[in-house]
C-alpha cells in the first residue's frame, strides 16, 4: 500500500510539474512576441514653438525657429525631425550685419550620417541677397556641400535669373555653386569677357 501510495504521488507530482513547466514556457513565448512587436521609432522629446539661439564667441551665429521639434534617439539611426517646417537665420563672419535665411516645411537631421535634408518649398537666400528656391535640398556636414536633384530657381540682387533643370551642388555658404543643365537671363555687362 505504501508503494501504491509513493507512486500515486510521484505522478501527481510529476504532472504538477509538467502542468507548470507548460505554463511558464507557453507565457514566456508570449512574452518574447509581444516585446518584439513593440514600436520602439516614436519621439524620445517633444518640443513646441521652438527658438534656439546659437552663439560662437558672444556672437549669434544662428537664429532657428520651429511649430515642432521630435527627437527620435530610441532607435539605431537616430534622428530630429521638424515635422511642421522651420526658419533658420545664419551669421557668417564676413558680413556678421546681415543673415542668411533658409525655410521648409519639412526638416530632418540624421545623427549618424552628420547631414540634414529639407523638403517643400524650400528657400534660401544668401547675405550677399542671392536666392534659391527647391523642392528640396541636403546638407552633408562634413563634406559642408549642399546638393539637390531637383529643379533650382535662382535670382541674384540684380535682377539676373538662372534654372538649373536637374538640381545643383554648392558649397554651404553658397559662395561657390554648380547646376546641372542649366538656362537663364542674365545682363550681358554681368558677363565677363574672355581673352583671347
Amino acid at each position: 500500500m505504501l508503494r501504491k501510495k509513493s507512486t500515486y504521488k510521484n505522478i501527481v507530482v510529476a504532472a504538477a510539474c509538467s502542468a507548470i513547466f507548460f505554463v511558464f514556457t507557453s507565457c514566456e513565448d508570449n512574452n518574447t512576441d509581444v516585446s518584439n512587436n513593440q514600436k520602439k521609432d516614436f519621439p524620445s522629446q517633444i518640443l513646441y514653438n521652438t527658438y534656439l539661439i546659437q552663439k560662437d564667441s558672444g556672437e549669434i551665429s544662428l537664429r532657428f525657429k520651429a511649430p515642432i521639434i521630435e527627437k527620435y534617439e530610441l532607435i539605431d539611426s537616430p534622428y530630429v525631425k521638424a515635422k511642421k517646417g522651420f526658419y533658420l537665420e545664419y551669421f557668417d563672419k564676413k558680413k556678421p550685419e546681415i543673415p542668411g535665411k533658409i525655410w521648409a516645411d519639412y526638416a530632418i537631421f540624421y545623427e549618424k550620417k552628420n547631414s540634414y535634408e529639407a523638403k517643400g518649398n524650400v528657400k534660401i537666400i544668401t547675405n550677399d541677397g542671392t536666392s534659391f528656391a527647391t523642392k528640396s535640398i541636403f546638407w552633408d556636414r562634413e563634406k559642408r556641400q549642399m546638393q539637390t536633384q531637383d529643379t533650382v530657381f535662382v535670382m541674384d540682387n540684380k535682377g539676373n535669373t538662372l534654372v538649373g533643370a536637374n538640381g545643383m551642388v554648392a558649397k554651404d555658404d553658397f559662395s561657390e555653386y554648380s547646376f546641372y543643365n542649366n538656362s537663364g537671363d542674365f545682363n550681358a555687362k554681368e558677363i565677363p569677357q574672355t581673352k583671347k
